[in-house]
């Protein structure tokens, strides 16, 4: 049948064109290079750098401290004006303190070790915005690449209608009508195109920013790509995960418990301070005469003194600047304990959010495909109707584009799908570059 022969090159020339492209780099190959290229995740990584030294400086205030000084002086003794004596002193000194009952030092060494734990957490969430990020850019590459392969199929596709209804005007068969109504419906297609070309270059330029070179050919998915619902589909199970596992939550729990070491560390300067202090000195001169006529006897005799002892220190009064550092402390731990209830609160409505996104989105692409082979059969139909005379060229016209669209549809819907399922995944904290591999294994 001669509307059949319409139909098969259309969408031989799709299969055709998204075929030229299908020889790519998949989605975790791109990952590899964000890895090592992305600027966003390499200033995650050294912020994670600069966050886990606060647990070593933390340590810091616990351990003892060793410092060693000295000195070398040059000596003149004058009576009116007149040099009675001249000579070099040299002096030498090893301090050694530790701390024995120090509170601020250990609430300080716990706010340390909250602080490091919060930068590794806010770091593996970084890394999981990173395969997001990638996931996303990689995709939205690849549907425009199918919305400008459809435009240009639907361009061509309308030029032979158009190019049909001419010659039909031109023998006497169509109105002039018809031509006038496939050449606008051609220009319209014209300028969709154009407007899919634009898109894709965005796109393109999106992804090059992120894995820091061009990436010309792009992995398609299969076909057959997997779409499951969540598992467990039981909400509540994800969100019991979620709360257990998520990262951005972990670290404003961290960065309460942070806030209150800081407080506690604060009230504690109140408290006495005891240290276990030792001094070493030695020390030289040579001093020829005490006041310039009696022998120094300890003339060029090096002399060395040591000192032990527990210092103790009671902090009385300073103003009020620790009354009011306290205070600043504490508001500080209650803004960091209510950003933590909020953190708990937003991830609990990120992660149901995201659930019934997933089944949204499943049940979205189960309805593209349905769509997309309902306008291939009306399509198909229509063509026949066109061909003995009972469909016009508005209803051939409306026809094509529904099955461009259609097709459109579907792709975005299944892109859609895995975006969705990769933001529950890293919404309880389970995201991995597994979940990237496991898809980069079902593209073409």
């Amino acid at each position: 049948m001669r509307s059949k022969k319409i139909i098969v090159p259309l969408f031989c020339l799709i299969l055709a064109t998204t075929t030229s492209s299908i020889r790519g780099e998949n989605l975790s190959e791109v990952y590899e290079l964000a890895l090592k290229n992305d600027p966003l995740l390499r200033a995650a990584e050294a912020s994670y750098r600069s966050g886990k030294e606060n647990k070593a400086q933390g340590i810091a205030g616990l351990l003892p401290t060793l410092s060693v000084s000295g000195s070398t002086n040059w000596n003149e003794y004058r009576v009116e004006e007149q040099l009675i004596d001249q000579y070099n002193s040299n002096a030498y000194f090893a301090n050694l303190n530790q701390p024995i009952f120090r509170l601020d030092k250990w609430f300080q060494f716990e706010r340390g070790t909250a602080l490091s734990e919060a930068a590794a957490a806010e770091f593996a969430y970084q890394q999981q915005e990173t395969m997001i990020r990638v996931a996303s850019a990689y995709f939205n590459v690849l549907n425009s690449i199918d919305s400008l392969n459809a435009a240009k199929a639907e361009e061509k596709a309308i030029g032979r209608q158009r190019d049909l209804a001419k010659k039909r005007f031109d023998v006497g068969l169509a109105a002039i009508t018809e031509v006038q109504e496939t050449q606008a419906a051609f220009d319209l297609t014209v300028v969709s195109r154009i407007a899919q070309e634009s898109q894709l270059d965005t796109a393109k330029e999106t992804l090059t920013s992120i894995v820091g070179r061009d990436i010309s050919l792009l992995a398609p998915l299969m076909d057959e790509f997997e779409i499951s619902l969540p598992d467990p589909l039981d909400r509540e199970s994800w969100v019991s995960l979620g709360i257990k596992n998520n990262y951005q939550l972990k670290a404003a729990k961290l960065q309460r418990d942070a806030a209150r070491a800081t407080a506690r560390a604060s009230a504690s300067n109140h408290l006495p301070q005891i240290d276990l202090v030792g001094r070493v000195s030695t020390s030289t001169t040579k001093q020829g005469k005490f006041g310039g006529f009696i022998q120094n006897p300890l003339f060029g005799v090096e002399q060395d003194t040591r000192q032990y002892s527990i210092q103790f220190n009671l902090p009385l009064f300073a103003g009020g600047a620790i009354s009011s550092a306290r205070r600043q402390a504490y508001a500080n731990y209650d803004r960091s304990k209510e950003q933590a209830i909020y953190s708990e609160r937003s991830t609990i409505r990120d992660i149901r959010s995201n659930h019934f996104g997933v089944q949204t989105q499943v049940a979205n692409v189960t309805a593209r495909k349905q769509a997309l082979a309902s306008a291939e059969s009306a399509l198909e139909a229509t063509q026949v109707g066109y061909e003995v005379g009972t469909r016009n060229t508005v209803d051939l016209l409306d026809a094509q584009k529904r099955v461009f669209q259609a097709q459109r549809d579907y792709a975005s819907s299944r892109y859609n799908y895995i975006i969705s399922m990769l933001r529950l995944k890293a919404s309880v904290g389970i995201l991995s570059p597994d979940d990237l591999i496991k898809i980069s294994n079902q593209m073409n």
